[in-house]
């Protein structure tokens, strides 16, 4: 009996290697509890009751108002600006009252009041030249044309976005890789055991062969 024991007892190695497998296993079951509680869920719920539809643009105007962003120009050196405020109208093709483009869900929790924020320079006439440009681009390059968007009738009813942040790709992701890591770690501790329970075997026959 002990000597089965002692047979069945893991080297050094082994045991290394156990220990690595019980480590992703448990890395992979917490990063999806992670994922799960505080980032997928959230971004399902942002998707759900939303969809895609057809965008016309109605106008494109600047508001007097101006909004301020922190610009950066070295490790120490931090500063504000202002840019105008430009907002594009559009008509869905799910519904006839006119909505608000934003850019995506990032740009429309940071400023739902516009359509757009410039790349933060520290010059105000950089900010505003750059808001120009994307004024004439939605009236002169897109004018009528109609072109896909997002929109969620349940949480923004009046707000559409030209592209999704939280997209079928990055959630695929949030559930591929800790999925991946916990079957590593599974893979890794049941060949452990099957290796050792082929060592012990082999080892056994050796005997009552001599």
């Amino acid at each position: 009996m002990a000597r089965s024991r002692a047979a069945y007892e893991y080297t050094e190695a082994e045991d290394k290697s156990m220990r690595l497998g019980f480590l992703l296993i448990a890395a992979g079951l917490l990063s999806l509890l992670g994922l799960g509680c505080c980032w997928l869920r959230p971004a399902l719920q942002e998707r759900g009751g939303g969809g895609s539809a057809n965008c016309t643009v109605l106008a494109v105007r600047q508001l007097g108002e101006r909004f301020a962003c922190t610009f950066s120009c070295g490790a120490a050196c931090r500063g504000t600006a202002r840019y105008p405020c430009l907002q594009v109208l559009v008509r869905t093709s799910r519904s006839s009252v006119p909505a608000l483009l934003h850019e995506d869900e990032r740009q429309l929790r940071t400023n739902p009041k516009c359509s757009y924020i410039p790349p933060c320079a520290r010059d105000d006439q950089e900010n505003s030249e750059n808001v120009t440009y994307k004024q004439k681009y939605w009236k002169e390059k897109v004018g009528s044309q109609p072109f896909t968007c997002y929109f969620n009738q349940h949480l923004r009813p009046d707000d559409v976005m030209l592209k999704l942040t939280h997209d079928e790709t990055v959630l695929l992701h949030c559930f591929l890789w800790p999925v991946v890591t916990f079957l590593v770690g599974v893979l890794i501790v049941v060949l452990t055991i099957c290796a050792k329970s082929l060592a012990v075997r082999a080892e056994a026959i050796k005997k009552k062969k001599h």
